[in-house]
């Protein structure tokens, strides 16, 4: 499973343009997609909404690719 580390601008980032800034999504509405698809899992748990507040010290996983969020 390819890891990444991905580094908060602000308090938090919305799961669709976290989708799309780590490379997993070509585009928000891709990322909005496979989030109503069921693909996407947020430490561990299925996540439906797509600007979900995603924080630091959360772990994103989509179609074999984790993402860790950390502070800036």
């Amino acid at each position: 499973m390819n890891t990444q580390e991905f580094t908060l601008r602000g308090e938090y980032v919305a799961l669709c343009d976290l989708l799309k800034l780590a490379g997993i999504a070509d585009s928000g509405g891709q990322g909005k997609l496979m989030i109503t698809n069921g693909e996407v899992t947020v430490d561990g748990q299925p996540e439906s909404r797509k600007t979900a507040k995603i924080r630091a010290n959360q772990t994103v996983q989509c179609l074999g690719q984790t993402v860790r969020v950390v502070a800036a």
